[in-house]
Protein backbone atom coordinates (compact mmCIF):
# COMPACT_ATOMS: atom_id res chain seq x y z
CA UNK A 1 0.00 0.00 0.00
CA UNK A 2 1.21 3.52 -0.76
CA UNK A 3 1.48 5.53 2.46
CA UNK A 4 -1.16 8.22 2.96
CA UNK A 5 -0.51 11.70 4.35
CA UNK A 6 -2.97 14.57 4.67
CA UNK A 7 -0.69 16.91 2.75
CA UNK A 8 -0.39 14.51 -0.19
CA UNK A 9 -4.12 13.85 -0.17
CA UNK A 10 -4.94 17.58 -0.20
CA UNK A 11 -2.98 17.88 -3.43
CA UNK A 12 -4.55 14.72 -4.82
CA UNK A 13 -8.12 15.84 -4.08
CA UNK A 14 -7.60 19.32 -5.51
CA UNK A 15 -5.99 17.89 -8.64
CA UNK A 16 -8.74 15.29 -9.01
CA UNK A 17 -11.45 17.92 -8.59
CA UNK A 18 -9.88 20.04 -11.32
CA UNK A 19 -9.67 17.07 -13.70
CA UNK A 20 -13.28 16.03 -13.01
CA UNK A 21 -14.41 19.61 -13.59
CA UNK A 22 -12.53 19.79 -16.87
CA UNK A 23 -10.10 22.38 -15.53
CA UNK A 24 -6.93 20.36 -16.03
CA UNK A 25 -5.55 17.66 -18.26
CA UNK A 26 -3.09 16.25 -15.72
CA UNK A 27 -1.93 12.73 -16.49
CA UNK A 28 -3.24 9.90 -14.36
CA UNK A 29 -5.81 7.13 -14.35
CA UNK A 30 -9.14 8.07 -15.90
CA UNK A 31 -12.72 7.15 -15.09
CA UNK A 32 -14.47 4.75 -17.45
CA UNK A 33 -18.25 5.16 -17.79
CA UNK A 34 -20.27 1.95 -17.78
CA UNK A 35 -23.89 0.89 -17.45
CA UNK A 36 -24.37 -1.98 -15.01
CA UNK A 37 -27.58 -4.01 -15.04
CA UNK A 38 -28.92 -4.69 -11.57
CA UNK A 39 -30.31 -8.15 -10.83
CA UNK A 40 -33.81 -6.91 -11.70
CA UNK A 41 -32.44 -5.56 -15.01
CA UNK A 42 -32.58 -1.90 -13.87
CA UNK A 43 -29.78 0.01 -15.64
CA UNK A 44 -27.40 1.81 -13.25
CA UNK A 45 -25.22 4.60 -14.62
CA UNK A 46 -21.73 4.10 -13.24
CA UNK A 47 -18.05 4.81 -13.72
CA UNK A 48 -14.93 3.11 -12.39
CA UNK A 49 -11.27 3.94 -12.02
CA UNK A 50 -8.22 1.72 -11.46
CA UNK A 51 -4.75 2.86 -10.40
CA UNK A 52 -1.96 3.23 -12.92
CA UNK A 53 0.46 0.37 -13.32
CA UNK A 54 0.14 -3.37 -12.98
CA UNK A 55 -2.39 -4.77 -10.53
CA UNK A 56 -0.93 -6.63 -7.55
CA UNK A 57 -1.42 -10.36 -7.16
CA UNK A 58 -5.10 -10.93 -6.48
CA UNK A 59 -6.12 -7.59 -7.98
CA UNK A 60 -6.40 -4.02 -6.73
CA UNK A 61 -8.13 -3.43 -3.41
CA UNK A 62 -11.28 -1.45 -4.19
CA UNK A 63 -13.86 0.89 -2.73
CA UNK A 64 -17.45 1.35 -3.89
CA UNK A 65 -18.51 4.99 -3.51
CA UNK A 66 -22.12 5.99 -2.76
CA UNK A 67 -23.21 9.62 -3.31
CA UNK A 68 -25.54 11.86 -1.35
CA UNK A 69 -29.15 12.87 -2.04
CA UNK A 70 -29.46 15.16 -5.05
CA UNK A 71 -25.93 14.36 -6.22
CA UNK A 72 -24.56 11.91 -8.77
CA UNK A 73 -21.58 9.63 -9.03
CA UNK A 74 -19.63 12.56 -10.48
CA UNK A 75 -19.60 14.12 -7.00
CA UNK A 76 -17.62 11.11 -5.75
CA UNK A 77 -15.06 11.10 -8.56
CA UNK A 78 -12.56 13.45 -6.86
CA UNK A 79 -12.46 11.12 -3.85
CA UNK A 80 -12.01 8.06 -6.05
CA UNK A 81 -9.37 9.77 -8.17
CA UNK A 82 -7.45 10.73 -5.06
CA UNK A 83 -7.69 7.18 -3.67
CA UNK A 84 -6.44 5.81 -7.00
CA UNK A 85 -3.15 7.59 -6.37
CA UNK A 86 -2.79 5.51 -3.21
CA UNK A 87 -3.51 2.16 -4.83
CA UNK A 88 -7.29 1.77 -4.70
CA UNK A 89 -9.75 1.15 -7.51
CA UNK A 90 -13.18 2.76 -7.16
CA UNK A 91 -16.67 2.25 -8.56
CA UNK A 92 -19.36 4.93 -8.28
CA UNK A 93 -22.93 4.86 -9.59
CA UNK A 94 -26.02 7.04 -9.68
CA UNK A 95 -28.44 5.61 -7.13
CA UNK A 96 -31.48 3.99 -8.74
CA UNK A 97 -34.16 6.51 -9.57
CA UNK A 98 -31.64 9.37 -9.66
CA UNK A 99 -29.35 10.85 -12.29
CA UNK A 100 -29.02 8.62 -15.33
CA UNK A 101 -29.97 5.39 -13.53
CA UNK A 102 -33.33 3.73 -14.03
CA UNK A 103 -35.79 2.45 -11.47
CA UNK A 104 -37.49 4.15 -8.54
CA UNK A 105 -35.72 6.04 -5.78
CA UNK A 106 -36.09 3.93 -2.66
CA UNK A 107 -34.27 5.86 0.11
CA UNK A 108 -31.86 2.97 0.65
CA UNK A 109 -34.58 0.33 0.77
CA UNK A 110 -34.43 -3.31 -0.24
CA UNK A 111 -33.82 -2.63 -3.95
CA UNK A 112 -30.92 -0.30 -3.12
CA UNK A 113 -29.39 -2.93 -0.84
CA UNK A 114 -29.64 -5.46 -3.66
CA UNK A 115 -28.01 -2.90 -5.97
CA UNK A 116 -25.08 -2.67 -3.54
CA UNK A 117 -24.68 -6.46 -3.69
CA UNK A 118 -24.91 -6.40 -7.49
CA UNK A 119 -22.25 -3.68 -7.73
CA UNK A 120 -20.00 -5.62 -5.37
CA UNK A 121 -20.40 -8.74 -7.53
CA UNK A 122 -19.75 -6.81 -10.77
CA UNK A 123 -16.59 -5.19 -9.45
CA UNK A 124 -15.30 -8.39 -7.83
CA UNK A 125 -15.71 -10.25 -11.12
CA UNK A 126 -13.11 -8.07 -12.86
CA UNK A 127 -9.73 -9.75 -13.23
CA UNK A 128 -7.84 -6.62 -12.09
CA UNK A 129 -9.93 -6.16 -8.91
CA UNK A 130 -9.64 -8.21 -5.74
CA UNK A 131 -12.75 -10.33 -5.31
CA UNK A 132 -12.51 -10.06 -1.51
CA UNK A 133 -10.78 -6.81 -0.56
CA UNK A 134 -13.62 -4.41 -1.36
CA UNK A 135 -14.83 -1.66 0.95
CA UNK A 136 -17.54 1.00 0.83
CA UNK A 137 -17.62 4.76 1.42
CA UNK A 138 -20.92 6.68 1.42
CA UNK A 139 -22.01 10.26 2.06
CA UNK A 140 -25.43 11.05 3.58
CA UNK A 141 -27.90 9.02 1.47
CA UNK A 142 -24.88 6.99 0.38
CA UNK A 143 -23.90 6.44 3.99
CA UNK A 144 -27.33 4.98 4.64
CA UNK A 145 -26.79 2.64 1.71
CA UNK A 146 -23.47 1.51 3.19
CA UNK A 147 -25.01 0.81 6.61
CA UNK A 148 -28.05 -1.01 5.24
CA UNK A 149 -26.01 -3.08 2.80
CA UNK A 150 -23.50 -4.04 5.47
CA UNK A 151 -26.10 -5.27 7.98
CA UNK A 152 -27.86 -7.13 5.14
CA UNK A 153 -24.70 -9.14 4.50
CA UNK A 154 -22.97 -7.48 1.55
CA UNK A 155 -19.41 -8.68 2.31
CA UNK A 156 -17.53 -5.39 2.52
CA UNK A 157 -14.15 -5.79 4.27
CA UNK A 158 -14.23 -2.23 5.67
CA UNK A 159 -16.78 0.59 5.56
CA UNK A 160 -16.87 4.35 6.02
CA UNK A 161 -20.45 5.68 6.42
CA UNK A 162 -20.38 9.49 6.57
CA UNK A 163 -22.83 12.18 7.74
CA UNK A 164 -25.76 9.81 7.71
CA UNK A 165 -28.40 8.08 9.78
CA UNK A 166 -28.60 4.79 11.59
CA UNK A 167 -32.18 5.36 12.79
CA UNK A 168 -34.32 7.23 10.28
CA UNK A 169 -37.21 7.95 12.64
CA UNK A 170 -35.04 9.76 15.18
CA UNK A 171 -33.58 11.82 12.33
CA UNK A 172 -36.75 12.83 10.48
CA UNK A 173 -39.38 12.74 13.23
CA UNK A 174 -37.79 12.53 16.68
CA UNK A 175 -40.35 12.08 19.47
CA UNK A 176 -42.90 11.54 16.63
CA UNK A 177 -42.77 15.22 15.63
CA UNK A 178 -41.72 15.47 11.95
CA UNK A 179 -39.15 18.03 10.83
CA UNK A 180 -41.64 19.16 8.20
CA UNK A 181 -39.59 22.06 6.86
CA UNK A 182 -36.50 19.95 6.43
CA UNK A 183 -38.47 17.04 4.95
CA UNK A 184 -39.97 19.46 2.43
CA UNK A 185 -36.53 20.69 1.38
CA UNK A 186 -35.20 17.13 1.06
CA UNK A 187 -38.22 16.03 -0.98
CA UNK A 188 -37.23 18.43 -3.77
CA UNK A 189 -33.92 16.67 -4.41
CA UNK A 190 -35.52 13.85 -6.44
CA UNK A 191 -38.65 14.35 -8.58
CA UNK A 192 -41.62 12.73 -6.77
CA UNK A 193 -42.54 10.87 -9.96
CA UNK A 194 -39.37 8.78 -9.48
CA UNK A 195 -40.06 7.73 -5.87
CA UNK A 196 -40.84 4.25 -4.66
CA UNK A 197 -44.55 4.17 -3.60
CA UNK A 198 -43.69 3.41 0.05
CA UNK A 199 -41.36 6.42 0.20
CA UNK A 200 -44.03 8.58 -1.46
CA UNK A 201 -46.57 7.64 1.20
CA UNK A 202 -44.03 8.25 3.95
CA UNK A 203 -43.09 11.66 2.58
CA UNK A 204 -46.70 12.77 2.18
CA UNK A 205 -47.51 11.79 5.76
CA UNK A 206 -44.47 13.50 7.24
CA UNK A 207 -45.18 16.72 5.33
CA UNK A 208 -48.61 16.72 6.96
CA UNK A 209 -46.98 16.30 10.36
CA UNK A 210 -48.16 12.69 10.72
CA UNK A 211 -46.25 9.62 11.84
CA UNK A 212 -48.46 6.78 10.63
CA UNK A 213 -47.85 3.02 10.98
CA UNK A 214 -46.78 3.10 7.34
CA UNK A 215 -44.16 5.76 8.12
CA UNK A 216 -42.84 3.70 11.02
CA UNK A 217 -42.61 0.57 8.86
CA UNK A 218 -40.86 2.37 5.99
CA UNK A 219 -38.37 4.07 8.29
CA UNK A 220 -37.69 0.87 10.21
CA UNK A 221 -36.89 -1.05 7.04
CA UNK A 222 -34.23 1.57 6.23
CA UNK A 223 -32.59 1.82 9.66
CA UNK A 224 -29.53 -0.27 10.48
CA UNK A 225 -29.25 0.49 14.20
CA UNK A 226 -31.18 -2.55 15.53
CA UNK A 227 -28.72 -4.87 13.75
CA UNK A 228 -25.45 -3.06 14.51
CA UNK A 229 -24.63 -5.12 17.61
CA UNK A 230 -23.88 -8.05 15.29
CA UNK A 231 -21.83 -6.09 12.74
CA UNK A 232 -18.11 -6.90 12.92
CA UNK A 233 -16.82 -5.22 9.74
CA UNK A 234 -14.16 -2.57 10.54
CA UNK A 235 -16.03 0.75 10.54
CA UNK A 236 -14.84 4.35 10.46
CA UNK A 237 -17.78 6.66 11.22
CA UNK A 238 -17.61 10.26 9.99
CA UNK A 239 -20.24 12.57 11.46
CA UNK A 240 -20.92 16.29 11.75
CA UNK A 241 -20.65 18.06 15.08
CA UNK A 242 -23.33 20.59 14.05
CA UNK A 243 -25.89 18.96 11.76
CA UNK A 244 -29.67 19.47 12.14
CA UNK A 245 -30.57 16.54 9.87
CA UNK A 246 -28.34 13.81 11.28
CA UNK A 247 -26.98 14.84 14.66
CA UNK A 248 -24.02 13.27 16.45
CA UNK A 249 -26.19 10.65 18.15
CA UNK A 250 -26.81 8.95 14.79
CA UNK A 251 -23.13 7.95 14.82
CA UNK A 252 -22.40 7.89 18.56
CA UNK A 253 -25.13 5.35 19.33
CA UNK A 254 -23.95 3.24 16.38
CA UNK A 255 -20.33 3.43 17.53
CA UNK A 256 -21.36 2.13 20.95
CA UNK A 257 -23.13 -0.86 19.40
CA UNK A 258 -20.59 -2.03 16.83
CA UNK A 259 -18.86 -5.33 17.59
CA UNK A 260 -15.82 -4.96 15.34
CA UNK A 261 -12.91 -2.52 14.99
CA UNK A 262 -14.27 1.03 15.00
CA UNK A 263 -13.32 4.69 15.06
CA UNK A 264 -15.53 7.77 15.30
CA UNK A 265 -14.56 11.10 13.72
CA UNK A 266 -16.66 14.18 14.55
CA UNK A 267 -15.99 17.37 12.58
CA UNK A 268 -17.50 20.38 10.84
CA UNK A 269 -18.94 18.32 8.00
CA UNK A 270 -22.45 17.34 7.05
CA UNK A 271 -25.76 19.11 6.55
CA UNK A 272 -26.73 22.61 7.62
CA UNK A 273 -25.55 24.34 9.69
CA UNK A 274 -22.22 22.54 9.11
CA UNK A 275 -19.65 24.73 7.34
CA UNK A 276 -17.86 21.92 5.44
CA UNK A 277 -14.44 23.58 5.02
CA UNK A 278 -12.57 22.21 2.02
CA UNK A 279 -9.39 21.66 4.03
CA UNK A 280 -11.20 19.35 6.43
CA UNK A 281 -12.48 17.22 3.55
CA UNK A 282 -8.92 16.27 2.71
CA UNK A 283 -8.38 15.40 6.37
CA UNK A 284 -11.26 12.98 6.72
CA UNK A 285 -10.75 11.46 3.27
CA UNK A 286 -7.14 10.84 4.33
CA UNK A 287 -8.44 9.03 7.41
CA UNK A 288 -10.81 7.00 5.27
CA UNK A 289 -7.99 6.13 2.86
CA UNK A 290 -5.76 5.06 5.74
CA UNK A 291 -8.64 2.97 7.14
CA UNK A 292 -9.06 1.17 3.84
CA UNK A 293 -5.30 0.92 3.51
CA UNK A 294 -5.03 -1.06 6.71
CA UNK A 295 -8.10 -3.27 6.40
CA UNK A 296 -8.05 -3.82 2.62
CA UNK A 297 -4.35 -3.70 1.81
CA UNK A 298 -2.45 -4.58 5.00
CA UNK A 299 -1.15 -1.06 5.50
CA UNK A 300 -0.06 0.59 8.76
CA UNK A 301 -2.26 0.25 11.82
CA UNK A 302 -4.94 2.89 12.36
CA UNK A 303 -6.33 4.26 15.59
CA UNK A 304 -9.61 3.49 17.26
CA UNK A 305 -11.58 5.56 19.77
CA UNK A 306 -13.08 8.99 19.14
CA UNK A 307 -11.56 11.96 17.31
CA UNK A 308 -13.12 15.40 17.72
CA UNK A 309 -12.09 18.13 15.27
CA UNK A 310 -11.85 21.59 16.79
CA UNK A 311 -14.33 24.29 15.79
CA UNK A 312 -13.78 26.32 13.73
CA UNK A 313 -11.68 23.89 11.73
CA UNK A 314 -7.98 24.70 12.10
CA UNK A 315 -6.40 21.35 11.30
CA UNK A 316 -6.26 20.18 14.90
CA UNK A 317 -8.24 17.46 16.65
CA UNK A 318 -8.50 15.91 20.10
CA UNK A 319 -8.38 12.12 20.34
CA UNK A 320 -10.03 10.07 23.09
CA UNK A 321 -9.97 6.34 23.84
CA UNK A 322 -13.72 6.52 24.40
CA UNK A 323 -16.32 9.26 24.34
CA UNK A 324 -14.92 12.40 26.00
CA UNK A 325 -15.87 13.15 29.59
CA UNK A 326 -18.82 15.49 30.02
CA UNK A 327 -20.55 17.49 32.74
CA UNK A 328 -24.07 18.87 32.96
CA UNK A 329 -25.63 22.20 33.92
CA UNK A 330 -29.29 22.89 34.67
CA UNK A 331 -30.93 26.32 34.86
CA UNK A 332 -34.50 27.39 35.58
CA UNK A 333 -36.19 29.83 33.21
CA UNK A 334 -39.30 31.41 34.76
CA UNK A 335 -42.09 33.05 32.80
CA UNK A 336 -45.58 32.55 31.41
CA UNK A 337 -47.08 33.36 28.03
CA UNK A 338 -50.07 32.26 25.99
CA UNK A 339 -49.15 31.15 22.49
CA UNK A 340 -51.30 31.04 19.38
CA UNK A 341 -50.47 30.16 15.78
CA UNK A 342 -46.79 30.77 15.07
CA UNK A 343 -46.05 33.01 18.06
CA UNK A 344 -43.00 32.26 20.19
CA UNK A 345 -41.98 32.94 23.74
CA UNK A 346 -38.36 33.62 24.67
CA UNK A 347 -36.37 33.06 27.86
CA UNK A 348 -32.74 33.99 28.37
CA UNK A 349 -29.97 33.12 30.79
CA UNK A 350 -26.26 33.82 31.15
CA UNK A 351 -24.28 30.77 32.23
CA UNK A 352 -21.41 31.34 34.65
CA UNK A 353 -17.86 30.59 33.59
CA UNK A 354 -17.05 29.48 30.10
CA UNK A 355 -16.41 29.14 27.33
CA UNK A 356 -18.48 25.96 27.27
CA UNK A 357 -18.64 23.37 24.50
CA UNK A 358 -21.85 21.39 24.20
CA UNK A 359 -21.54 17.64 23.79
CA UNK A 360 -24.08 15.02 24.77
CA UNK A 361 -27.82 14.93 25.20
CA UNK A 362 -29.65 17.88 26.70
CA UNK A 363 -33.30 18.69 27.11
CA UNK A 364 -35.89 21.29 28.08
CA UNK A 365 -38.70 20.55 30.53
CA UNK A 366 -41.64 22.92 30.13
CA UNK A 367 -44.69 23.40 32.35
CA UNK A 368 -47.78 24.19 30.31
CA UNK A 369 -51.54 24.53 30.69
CA UNK A 370 -54.65 25.34 28.68
CA UNK A 371 -53.53 23.40 25.61
CA UNK A 372 -56.29 23.59 23.03
CA UNK A 373 -55.66 21.65 19.78
CA UNK A 374 -51.94 22.28 20.32
CA UNK A 375 -50.12 19.19 19.04
CA UNK A 376 -46.43 19.78 19.71
CA UNK A 377 -43.92 22.18 21.24
CA UNK A 378 -40.57 23.10 19.69
CA UNK A 379 -37.54 24.43 21.56
CA UNK A 380 -34.75 26.37 19.83
CA UNK A 381 -31.60 27.28 21.76
CA UNK A 382 -29.29 30.03 20.50
CA UNK A 383 -26.48 32.27 21.66
CA UNK A 384 -27.86 35.82 21.83
CA UNK A 385 -26.97 37.68 18.64
CA UNK A 386 -26.01 34.56 16.69
CA UNK A 387 -27.86 33.73 13.48
CA UNK A 388 -27.43 29.98 13.81
CA UNK A 389 -29.01 28.09 16.72
CA UNK A 390 -26.97 25.82 18.95
CA UNK A 391 -29.57 23.05 18.95
CA UNK A 392 -33.30 22.40 18.89
CA UNK A 393 -35.88 19.70 19.44
CA UNK A 394 -39.59 18.98 19.72
CA UNK A 395 -42.06 16.83 21.63
CA UNK A 396 -45.79 16.12 21.33
CA UNK A 397 -48.40 17.79 23.55
CA UNK A 398 -50.82 15.02 24.53
CA UNK A 399 -52.76 16.45 27.50
CA UNK A 400 -54.36 19.84 28.25
CA UNK A 401 -51.82 20.56 31.00
CA UNK A 402 -48.66 19.08 32.44
CA UNK A 403 -44.90 18.99 31.93
CA UNK A 404 -43.35 18.11 28.56
CA UNK A 405 -39.75 17.00 28.14
CA UNK A 406 -38.18 18.14 24.86
CA UNK A 407 -34.94 16.29 23.98
CA UNK A 408 -32.44 18.47 22.13
CA UNK A 409 -30.31 17.33 19.20
CA UNK A 410 -26.77 16.34 20.18
CA UNK A 411 -24.66 19.13 18.71
CA UNK A 412 -21.08 20.16 19.59
CA UNK A 413 -21.03 23.97 19.69
CA UNK A 414 -18.86 26.47 21.57
CA UNK A 415 -20.78 28.85 23.88
CA UNK A 416 -18.67 32.01 24.35
CA UNK A 417 -17.94 33.24 27.84
CA UNK A 418 -20.38 35.86 29.10
CA UNK A 419 -22.91 35.52 26.27
CA UNK A 420 -26.58 34.95 27.04
CA UNK A 421 -28.40 31.87 25.85
CA UNK A 422 -31.86 32.41 24.37
CA UNK A 423 -34.49 29.67 24.47
CA UNK A 424 -37.47 30.09 22.14
CA UNK A 425 -40.59 27.95 22.49
CA UNK A 426 -43.45 27.60 20.01
CA UNK A 427 -44.97 25.41 17.32
CA UNK A 428 -42.15 26.13 14.84
CA UNK A 429 -38.39 26.33 15.27
CA UNK A 430 -36.67 29.71 15.24
CA UNK A 431 -34.09 28.96 12.56
CA UNK A 432 -33.20 29.46 8.92
CA UNK A 433 -30.24 27.13 8.80
CA UNK A 434 -30.93 26.07 5.19
CA UNK A 435 -31.09 29.68 3.98
CA UNK A 436 -34.44 29.36 2.21
CA UNK A 437 -36.71 30.92 4.82
CA UNK A 438 -38.10 27.55 5.96
CA UNK A 439 -37.36 26.39 9.51
CA UNK A 440 -36.49 22.79 10.34
CA UNK A 441 -39.78 22.39 12.24
CA UNK A 442 -42.31 24.24 10.10
CA UNK A 443 -45.75 22.93 11.15
CA UNK A 444 -47.65 25.88 12.56
CA UNK A 445 -50.37 25.39 15.12
CA UNK A 446 -53.97 25.50 13.80
CA UNK A 447 -55.52 28.98 13.76
CA UNK A 448 -57.74 28.20 16.74
CA UNK A 449 -55.02 26.43 18.78
CA UNK A 450 -53.50 27.88 21.93
CA UNK A 451 -51.33 26.93 24.88
CA UNK A 452 -49.94 28.69 27.95
CA UNK A 453 -46.24 28.05 28.37
CA UNK A 454 -44.95 28.41 31.91
CA UNK A 455 -41.60 27.93 33.58
CA UNK A 456 -38.91 25.82 31.93
CA UNK A 457 -35.80 23.93 32.98
CA UNK A 458 -32.90 23.77 30.55
CA UNK A 459 -30.34 20.99 31.02
CA UNK A 460 -27.23 20.95 28.85
CA UNK A 461 -24.29 18.58 28.59
CA UNK A 462 -20.80 20.03 28.03
CA UNK A 463 -17.36 18.65 27.41
CA UNK A 464 -15.62 18.47 30.76
CA UNK A 465 -12.67 20.19 29.10
CA UNK A 466 -13.44 22.53 26.19
CA UNK A 467 -11.23 21.73 23.17
CA UNK A 468 -12.25 24.48 20.72
CA UNK A 469 -11.37 28.14 20.95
Amino acid sequence: MRLVSRARLVVAIVAAALVCAGGSSAAGPAWTPVTIAASDATPLACAYIVPSGNAPAGGWPAVILFHGLGDSYAEMEPIGSAMAQFGFASLACDARGTGASGGEWGLDGANDVQDAQDLFDWFAARSDISDTQIGAFGLSLGGGAVWNAAVAGVPFKAIVPAVTWTDLASALNPQSVPKTGLVGILSQAVPPSQWDPAVTQMGQALLQGLVTPGVTKTEGARSARPKLHALTVPTLLLQGRHDFLFDMDQAILAWKLLAGPKRLYLGDLGHAPAKNPTAEQAGYVAEATAWFGHYLAGGPAVGTGVELAHDPWNGTTSVFKALPATRTNSVNLPGSKKLTGSTLTSRSVRLPGGPHETFGDGYVKVHYSGAKEWTHLVATLSVKGAKTPVTEGAAPIETPAGVVKIPLMNEAVVLPRGKKLVLRLGAVSADNVNGVGVPVYASRAPSNASIRVGSATLKLSFLKHTVSK
